[in-house]
């Protein structure tokens, strides 16, 4: 795996997780040291909201600072991720990796009731979408309410044409993890329509966020973006394509594995607000 895309997600997931309650499950520690606990439900609740280390079966018991791995997941790269972020958890001292690699294995099957993982899941899949939303350039006149049920999103509120309803369904149906978008959005005149009355308020149109910094847009927040849109979208391998950005120029290169790939790489970048214009010419399949 890419080294600057591991660390990506490795420093994603320790993220939620030290943010995250410290209610996940784990197996009573070794130790019965409280610190040790911590570090277990820490470890164990980064593996909870990465939606591809929950698709092991993976044991955390830690002892002194050393954290022992068991079970079982599908891929190699499963195992790394898994001791990586292990190590990444700060008072781990050691990571003894004992999984093991079956990639004929089948997770249990879950209950009807979604699970502590499962909700997060569904809580980053809407904060992603509502971020993709945002940082189009064809998002003008669209408020629009993000709700995830189980991978399943749907979309409401209000879009001031056809044109931007397609794309707002189509960039939330390529965000990783969605398994299906339900489009309620009306179409509106932009200056009737109204937004819709949510905990979280609605996704808006760069009539209310510019950018991060101001109205204007600048290299650094484009590569940003671009980086981000790339790792939440399905069909695009985030890890093997590297971004620069030059006035407002996008430069893409590395190796991607179809020409497919290669057209929706350069089509996520183009529709960014501030990008005008994508060089893929470095970027081969």
């Amino acid at each position: 795996m890419n080294t600057t895309f591991r660390k990506l997600i490795i420093a994603s997931g320790v993220a939620l997780a030290l943010g995250a309650t410290s209610g996940a499950a784990t197996e009573d520690s070794p130790s019965g040291n409280p610190s040790d606990i911590r570090l277990e439900e820490r470890i164990s609740t980064t593996y909870a909201l990465d939606p591809h280390l929950q698709e092991g079966d993976i044991t955390v018991s830690v002892a002194d600072g050393k954290a022992t791995l068991t079970g079982t997941v599908p891929e190699d790269i499963h195992k790394e991720m898994a001791e990586q972020f292990a190590r990444n958890v700060e008072g781990v001292t050691e990571v003894d990796n004992q999984l093991i690699v079956d990639a004929e294995y089948v997770p249990p099957e879950t209950t009807d009731s979604p699970g502590f993982g499962e909700r997060i899941a569904d809580a980053t899949i809407t904060a992603a979408v509502k971020s993709r939303l945002m940082w189009s350039r064809h998002a003008e006149g669209l408020a629009t309410d993000v709700s995830t049920t189980s991978g399943h999103v749907t979309l409401e509120g209000t879009a001031e044409s056809e044109e931007a309803s397609e794309l707002a369904e189509r960039l939330a149906m390529t965000t990783t993890g969605v398994i299906s978008v339900e489009n309620r959005l009306e179409i509106r005149d932009p200056d009737t329509a109204e937004a819709p009355d949510t905990d979280d308020g609605p996704v808006a149109g760069p009539r209310e966020t510019a950018s991060d910094t101001g109205d204007y847009i600048s290299d650094t927040w484009i590569t940003t973006k671009v980086r981000s849109t790339f790792i939440w979208s399905s069909g695009v391998s985030a890890r093997d394509i590297s971004v620069s950005t030059e006035d407002g120029i996008v430069t893409l290169s590395g190796e991607v594995d179809s020409e497919a790939e290669h057209q929706m790489a350069i089509e996520l970048a183009e529709q960014l607000r501030g990008v005008r214009r994508v060089d893929a010419s470095g970027l081969t399949f």
